[in-house]
């Protein structure tokens, strides 16, 4: 296969700020506090049993950002394709659906309409032995990958998958597809945040091993100023695609 070369993607976009929080006042908060420093919003399960679900997603369309809806849905297939066609109806860039039906996949697929869909391969809240305790005998990258070049022909744009596994997608899946990828750690803070991610990598190596988009949260979240590390990590994230 040929080298990767990048997607054209407006390198601001690439940075999705993961806007996991309780309540619609914390999600209004958090978008006129990052202002210009992020343009592009996840809004997943959290949020959505806040009941401020819908009328966050549309306070981000008047602002102008783009939104991934992280709701990974996982049904019977004519029970996934119905949400997915419901949510096409909205302003949404990116959806996710976990992986492990290709009935499921196929279904979702053929009802997206503009809405682009997004595999969830591997959680990367989980590692080898969390596979082991779901009889999954395989090798973890050798399930991501496998599950992407289902999706792929099945209809769907992209995967989620940690920034371990994205330079083995590049050398074995077809280049486009997209790769957005959950668990971006800066450097500086690598090991030390107490979270649930188990597979991490900072923005310029995950960008380096072929990543499109890069969701970040709690290195925002959790930072002394918060707009000022987004606009940091937008100046890494604009300095590695320079070297790309």
């Amino acid at each position: 296969m040929a080298v990767y070369t990048p997607k054209n993607i407006p390198t601001h976009e690439r940075l999705i700020f993961a806007l996991d929080v309780a309540t619609g006042a914390e999600a209004s908060a958090w978008i006129e506090r990052l202002g210009e420093a992020v343009s592009f919003y996840k809004i997943g399960l959290e949020l959505l049993a806040s009941g401020d679900y819908f009328s966050v997603l549309h306070e981000l369309e008047r602002r102008g950002k783009k939104i991934f809806a992280d709701l990974k849905f996982h049904d019977v297939p004519a029970t996934v394709a119905a949400a997915v066609k419901g949510l096409a109806r909205y302003p949404v860039t990116f959806c996710t659906i976990h992986s492990d039906s290709r009935a499921m996949l196929e279904a979702a697929a053929a009802v997206k309409g503009d809405l682009r869909l997004l595999a969830v391969t591997v959680l990367t809240s989980l590692n080898q032995a969390d596979l082991g305790d779901l009889d999954i005998r395989a090798e973890l990258a050798s399930v991501v990958t496998t599950r992407a070049r289902q999706a792929l022909a099945a209809g769907f744009d992209g995967v989620v998958s940690s920034a371990h596994e994205v330079a083995r997608l590049r050398s074995d899946i077809d280049h486009r597809l997209i790769c957005v990828c959950p668990g971006i750690r800066p450097v500086a803070t690598e090991g030390t945040l107490a979270d649930d991610q188990k597979r991490t990598l900072d923005a310029a190596q995950a960008l380096r091993a072929g990543a499109d988009y890069l969701v970040i949260g709690r290195p925002i979240r959790l930072a002394a100023d918060p707009r000022a590390a987004a606009e940091a990590l937008q100046t890494s994230i604009a300095a590695a695609m320079q070297t790309i």
